[in-house]
């Protein structure tokens, strides 16, 4: 009898699990120079986010403003507002897969699910996955594992200490937890698309769902077709009171029987303004909230994200509200929300290094729906995009482990060389300011129009009633000049992107605004936009011998918030010369038409 194939890989960095989290762990130690493997268990990356599940990427600039995340989560949001503007399902797959599969330095492994790991003593010594499509069991050693799986499947691999559950009121001295410990965990959602047309459609409900005659049967969900079908169906939940991993084939089959007794419901049995809606989809993926959170050597609590605690090794941060599902979940009157708690946060909270590494497994990281929290912590930090930016510092720790050849733990001596970098990489801290390069603080600093002095303030965004930025006028020289004939070896610049675009709280517009991701505009919709504050083009250039200027690197259709460019010459003097936005070649807005926003450009 042929044994199936086998195949060893042997890298930096193995990450487990495609989602955003894993994705932007894999990206960011890739582009620091690891090498790195992305085993992902789906045929798809995204998780949550892709088009198995369809649930749109939320995190702290969603409920606090300013407070949008930047990094690689912004760099993947802006391109897929400009090449995919009509959220289509499928471009967003082709982006991410795009972003992974052409990183250099990252092998991608899809379908294949991590099944086995060996150990030498308290570290990892291999994993791995079997690769249905290929029939192939592939094994993976490295020197650093970061689980992104969601479901922590290295933890029962491995031995790494979890928790399961909601913790009881004395565990962390949390407010908002039961008197009484339980292993009841927030339950999964399927999703539900659908649109618009012109004409009545009509729809046969299989013989098999659940049948719900008025709004009562069906605990009185929120389910208005023209208010709600294009937003969000996350209250098709349950599992919270089941194992969230091994009952869940059981739990879909059930959720399965509501989303299709949801939308007969809504069709067939009172008038919800849906004669002319037709369903395009229904995911038969569960999406879910919870399960396994590994035990770090700091948990992080309820108290520390409503007190916006800023610890001393921040490398990331969070600022969705606490939105704590309960566990009865679909089974739960829906009036007044009462399947929820919550609380809403008014200022970002740290989350440290310390929570993203194992307490007890030596070369275990992880990023996403997993780190070290209680279920009242892990109640806001679960979203997608705060699971996005912790893997880009998860990827950033991991580069900075190997460099100085030390474990996760390890880099704890180093935490200020991980913040320089995600700083350097555009990913927001709070309280924590970007330096300045040398050459940049040497540097004469001077604009035709204005005081740029903004930009070298080390913040890159609006926060806290401050600007941070500079105003300046199209078409007008931002100039640096040097003591002496220096070497440039390239420039740093920050654009505005608008990152107060994705703030909905009441706005009453909040669906049709530029970056709302994957609600699918009907018939009679206008399709999304894109930031027309954005910088489009622009030229670097740099004084000659002979006094004329050299143009060194030109752009004419930027759609980046943050740009670097090589310039790699001697020169007195290094100026930016910004001719055009998105918005001034159309028509005007709030910026007026010869406006630029820019938060910062520097030299090195």
């Amino acid at each position: 009898m042929n044994e199936l194939k086998k195949v060893n890989h042997k890298v930096d960095l193995c990450v487990v699990g495609g989602g955003l989290g894993g994705i932007f762990t894999a990206i960011s130690a890739a582009r620091h120079g690891l090498k790195v493997l992305l085993m992902q268990d789906r045929p798809v990356l995204g998780g949550n986010a892709s088009s198995e599940i369809r649930m749109w990427v939320s995190g702290a600039g969603s409920r606090v403003r300013h407070l949008q995340e930047t990094g690689i989560m912004e760099e993947i949001l802006l391109e897929n507002m400009h090449r995919n503007p009509s959220r289509n399902f499928s471009v967003w797959d082709a982006l991410l897969y795009e972003k992974v599969k052409f990183q250099e330095n990252i092998t991608l492994l899809l379908n294949c699910a991590c099944c086995d790991a060996k150990m030498d003593g308290s570290s990892i010594k291999s994993v791995t996955g079997f690769q249905l499509t290929t029939y192939t069991w592939h094994t993976v050693e490295a020197k650093i594992f970061a689980d992104c799986s969601g479901d922590s499947i290295l933890a029962g691999l491995t031995g790494a200490e979890y928790m399961v559950g909601r913790e009881d009121k004395s565990k962390f001295g949390e407010s908002m937890a039961p008197d009484v410990a339980d292993k009841k965990t927030m339950g999964m959602s399927l999703m539900i698309q659908a649109h618009e047309t012109d004409r009545k459609i009509e729809f046969m409900p299989p013989e098999w769902a659940y049948v719900f005659n008025t709004d009562e049967e069906m605990n009185n969900k929120p389910h208005d077709c023209l208010e709600k079908i294009n937003t969000n169906f996350y209250w098709i939940e349950l599992g919270g009171e089941q194992d969230s991993i091994h009952d869940t084939e059981e739990i879909r089959d059930e959720l399965l029987k509501i989303a299709f007794g949801v939308w007969d419901h809504i069709k067939n049995r009172g008038d919800h303004g849906a004669d002319n809606w037709e369903l395009d989809w229904i995911g038969f993926l569960p999406g879910k909230r919870e399960s396994r959170r590994y035990v770090g050597d700091y948990v992080m609590t309820e108290n520390d994200v409503r007190g916006a605690r800023i610890f001393d090794d921040t490398v990331a941060y969070g600022g969705w509200q606490i939105d704590n599902h309960l566990p009865g979940g679909f089974w739960m009157t829906g009036s007044e929300e009462s399947h929820l708690q919550k609380y809403r946060l008014r200022e970002p909270y740290g989350i440290p290094y310390r929570s993203l590494y194992s307490k007890n497994i030596e070369n275990l990281m992880f990023a996403g729906r997993n780190i070290s929290a209680s279920h009242l912590a892990f109640a806001t930090t679960r979203v997608m995009a705060t699971c996005g930016v912790i893997g880009q510092a998860v990827g950033t720790a991991a580069a900075v482990a190997i460099e100085k050849g030390v474990l996760p733990r390890g880099v704890n001596e180093y935490i200020t060389e991980v913040q320089k970098h995600l700083l350097e990489d555009d990913c927001f801290l709070p309280k924590f300011r970007r330096e300045m390069p040398e050459l940049t603080k040497k540097a004469e600093l001077t604009a035709e129009y204005g005081d740029p002095s903004a930009l070298q303030n080390g913040i890159d965004r609006k926060i806290w009633g401050n600007d941070n930025g500079y105003w300046g006028i199209l078409k007008r020289y931002i100039t640096y000049t040097f003591k002496e004939k220096t070497f440039v070896n390239g420039f740093r610049l920050i654009a505005d992107s608008d990152l107060d675009r994705e703030y909905t709280d009441g706005n009453p517009d909040a669906l049709n605004i530029s970056t709302t991701l994957f609600r699918r505009a009907d018939y009679n919709h206008t399709t999304f936009g894109f930031p027309r504050c954005l910088l489009k083009s622009f030229e670097v250039q740099i004084l000659l011998d002979n006094g004329e200027w050299k143009t060194v690197y030109a752009e004419d259709n930027n759609i980046q918030r943050m740009i670097k460019g090589e310039i790699g010459e001697y020169t007195t003097a290094v100026r930016l010369f910004p001719k055009e936005t998105h918005f001034s070649a159309t028509l005007w807005n709030d910026y007026g038409s010869s406006q630029v926003h820019l938060f910062a450009f520097d030299v090195n």
